[in-house]
């Protein structure tokens, strides 16, 4: 009778030399590390950097993933380390799953979070199946996030580093995904024990500065980005009041987001307002004081569930809720409404709640992340 293959360190029975890893790289340091961690314990490593956009654009670019000195960068550890690297174009599939969906929600007045949509799209829907068709076991990335076992299969939890968890921006992944990926950095305890590994790996982009833009809108001008994809996007409209009082005047309803108070261009008045809500089509900015931004009820739809019981088979779930990544979770209620649908009721109310914003689901008092939605105008 064969004798139990006990399981290697990412969960499978098989020796590290017998287990094909995919690691996505997008040239940064964590993703570097995670590649140079397997490689050092023996897995069968393939590095994978996506080229998500114009590659000689992005050339001129620093401080965003994916562009070409990142593509440099990656391959670089790839030869460091001594595994193979590919880079596969994407450049046409980012453009239909992120690109254009980024410019129509802000055009519709939403305040999208692209970062979300390309984890979903491409990395976790489109890159797992290619590291399916490379017969690997898994796919390994550079998030700051923990899988861990759980009595009905893989669980989804917060990084042990509160302020490196990226949990908001991976709400989406499915449990079947789940089973396919994982993430050796979660449980490190800062970023500072990151650069240390990838210090004692030798790996070039140990100093690199972290990312900070989204990857395909330089100097965090989403504006000109917009204007550029779709070209009569900034057409100018009244800002307004409440009640529909005319107060001044805007350069298009893209430049503004919900919350917003610098930039309005309107002195004089006996208190600050901020901006609290978007009219696309009437094109204008609507106005208020600070307290017209409270919300307690957020409509969630497109609900991906984490949960070990269905969504939708109790009336009510109590759990902790981020309807911004920066923000902390706070108490709520959440009330399917069908099997993806709900309202999110705070049981404090928040501040600049916009539609395109994700609200993010997490087990109270806990670290478990039990999913999340996108917020809409209900």
């Amino acid at each position: 009778m064969p004798r139990d293959i006990p399981l290697n360190s990412l969960g499978i029975p098989k020796a590290p030399a017998d287990t094909r890893v995919i690691v996505a790289m997008s040239g940064g340091v964590d993703s570097s590390v995670v590649a140079a961690m397997l490689a050092e314990e023996g897995y069968d490593v393939v590095g994978v950097t996506l080229q998500l956009y114009d590659h000689g654009a992005a050339l001129a670019k620093k401080g965003a993933c994916c562009a070409g000195v990142d593509i440099h960068d990656a391959r670089r550890v790839a030869e460091e380390m001594g595994f193979p690297h590919y880079v596969l174009d994407y450049e046409n599939l980012f453009r239909d799953a992120v690109i254009d969906e980024f410019a129509d929600s802000y055009l519709a007045g939403a305040t999208p979070v692209p970062c979300i949509r390309c984890n979903e799209r491409v990395k976790f829907r489109d890159l797992l199946e290619t590291a399916r068709d490379l017969d690997a076991d898994c796919m390994a990335t550079g998030h700051y996030i923990q899988r861990k076992p759980g009595p009905a299969g893989p669980e989804l939890h917060c990084a042990t580093d509160a302020s490196r968890d990226q949990s908001y921006f991976l709400f989406s992944t499915t449990p079947e995904q789940l089973e396919f990926l994982r993430f050796p950095l979660g449980h490190l305890p800062s970023k500072d024990a990151t650069r240390a590994l990838a210090a004692r790996y030798g790996l070039s982009v140990a100093d690199k500065p972290d990312s900070q833009d989204i990857c395909f809108v330089p100097n965090g001008d989403y504006a000109a980005v917009i204007e550029k994809l779709r070209p009569g996007a900034a057409e100018p409209g009244d800002i307004v009041d409440a009640d529909g009082n005319v107060l001044g005047r805007h350069e298009g309803v893209i430049r503004y987001t919900i919350g917003q108070r610098r930039g309005l261009g309107l002195g004089g008045l006996a208190e600050p307002l901020y901006v609290v809500g978007l009219d696309a089509d009437g094109h204008r900015v609507i106005v208020g004081p600070k307290e017209m931004l409270a919300t307690r009820r957020v409509p969630v739809r497109e609900i991906n569930w984490l949960g070990d019981a269905p969504l939708d088979s109790r009336p009510e779930w109590h759990v902790s809720v981020k309807v911004r990544s920066t923000r902390p979770p706070r108490e709520a209620i959440i009330r399917p409404a069908g099997p993806d649908t709900a309202e999110v009721e705070l049981l404090s109310p928040e501040e600049g709640v916009s539609p395109g914003q994700a609200c993010v689901f997490y087990e109270t008092g806990g670290s478990r992340v039990l999913g999340g939605g996108w917020i809409w105008k209900g």
